[in-house]
């Protein structure tokens, strides 16, 4: 995360509350938004380059991966993941 904060020019670091209100949008998603329809679905919106730099952190901290275009949630607490794993037949 350092060699990517010296990259860019940090206007301002992120709050909890804006940390945990994208988190939030991710998990409760219907399907999995791409970053446009993500940031779009903010309640309070906030700069693209905030936005962009908690996603960074989320990413690195494991917490979603992106395939393609769309963001997923990974880590453990993932509803959807859950119930897959708990609907899945024994061997």
């Amino acid at each position: 995360m350092t060699k990517m904060i010296e990259k860019m020019n940090i206007l301002h670091f992120p709050k909890l509350d804006s940390i945990l209100r994208v988190e939030d949008a991710i998990q409760n998603s219907e399907n999995y938004p791409t970053r446009m329809e993500l940031w779009k679905s903010l309640p309070k919106q906030m700069q693209y380059q905030t936005f962009k730099l908690i996603l960074n952190y989320l990413e690195k901290s494991n917490k979603i991966m992106f395939e393609g275009d769309k963001i997923i949630w990974i880590f453990t607490n993932n509803k959807k993941l859950n119930e897959l794993i708990s609907g899945a037949i024994s061997i």
